[in-house]
């Protein structure tokens, strides 16, 4: 009898847990405003949540936490403009400065309350932090810093991809059994979406209860980031990098002095950041920065997958390798074979040319 009551017994919660997670529909995006700001990667999410979402067919939300203000709601409102159905906002001056403790405390309420089937946010410094306190919380699934997200249709699941092993092999997971299922995506991974001016929605609005006696963490000050020299790789329209077919570290300055002609942003691939030759803030690739430029121009790179998923978003990619057997041109738009000792002061010295025609021209 025990033999035959087992399997109905396992058919009975398999239901419940399907129950269970159907009570969950929807897309959120939590939108990542910070003094004033909406961080880019959140327009990003909104307009690859706009295609989760439609492949379901359900709703895609916002969801918008903030000081009370015209700033707070002016941001929901270029929600509704780049692609978002709802926003669900929450006010209050406790939320004026991030802090993880009532942002996850108002996230979590959130998800708890309006169920959602998927929740995406950006990994920033913020969005990390948020993220895996969200997470814990709630009991659920975590996939960090995706490359690509699909809906796999027969078992409605979230198909989230991310590199795995260094990078070396990627990876699609699936989080089956619990609900939300959560993700966090780069900035400059996801295309940026077009605007839709005059596109409207719905605010739903909710809010914390919570006091600011409650609360252990403090913000004494701020203090703006004043670092001229910091890279701006993620933001760049053109990029020029580095690898180790440069040879020596002092061979560099090659990639630096066609990239000051160029008025553009300079990186290197892992293998320089390990031997000291750049600094960390300047390594493109999975492990490093995301990039999305109108140009990259890779000197002496082989193009291992890690560095392939950072740059494949570029809109054009031109690679120099000796090796023409090279990854990177499987994936460059452009390839030249040849030594890039050669071929970056070549390349300096076409622009200053063609720079200074321009220049006499006008």
């Amino acid at each position: 009898m025990s033999e035959q009551k087992q399997p109905a017994s396992r058919a009975s919660l398999k239901a419940k847990l399907d129950e269970k997670l159907l009570a969950y529909q929807g897309v959120w995006v939590f939108i990542e405003l910070e003094r004033g700001q909406v961080h880019s990667v959140s327009w990003e999410l909104i307009g690859e949540g706009r295609k989760l979402a439609d492949a379901q067919g359900v709703e895609l939300s916002g969801v918008l936490v903030g000081p009370s203000g015209e700033t707070t709601r002016a941001a929901a409102q270029d929600a509704f403009a780049y692609g978002a159905d709802n926003v669900y906002l929450v006010e209050d001056p406790l939320l004026a400065d991030y802090r993880n403790e009532p942002y996850t405390q108002v996230l979590t309420k959130l998800v708890n309350k309006y169920k959602p089937e998927i929740l995406l946010l950006g990994a920033t410094n913020l969005g990390r932090d948020l993220a895996g306190s969200v997470a814990t919380t709630l009991a659920t699934g975590l996939t960090a810093d995706c490359t690509e997200l699909a809906i796999d249709m027969e078992g409605r699941s979230l198909a989230a991809t991310r590199p795995t092993f260094g990078g070396s092999l990627l990876c699609t997971i699936h989080t089956l059994n619990f609900r939300p299922q959560m993700a966090t995506v780069r900035p400059r991974v996801m295309a940026m979406p077009e605007r839709q001016e005059g596109r409207g929605g719905r605010i739903i609005e909710d809010g914390i209860d919570m006091a600011e006696s409650s609360i252990i963490t403090k913000v004494l000050d701020f203090i703006p980031d004043r670092d001229t020299n910091k890279s701006q790789l993620a933001y760049a329209d053109i990029v020029v990098a580095g690898g180790m077919g440069l040879g020596k570290a002092e061979n560099y300055a090659l990639v630096q002095e066609l990239a000051a002609v160029l008025g553009a942003e300079t990186g290197g691939s892992r293998p320089l950041v390990q031997k000291g030759w750049l600094t960390a803030d300047r390594q493109i690739g999975q492990t490093g920065k995301t990039i999305r430029p109108k140009l990259y121009i890779a000197a002496g790179i082989s193009g291992a997958i890690q560095h392939r998923v950072g740059v494949e978003g570029a809109d054009t990619i031109l690679a120099i390798n000796t090796d023409p057997n090279a990854p990177i041109f499987d994936f460059a738009h452009y390839g030249i074979v040849g030594d890039a000792l050669k071929i970056l002061p070549a390349l300096t010295a076409a622009f200053r040319k063609r720079l200074a025609v321009n220049r006499l021209a006008s």
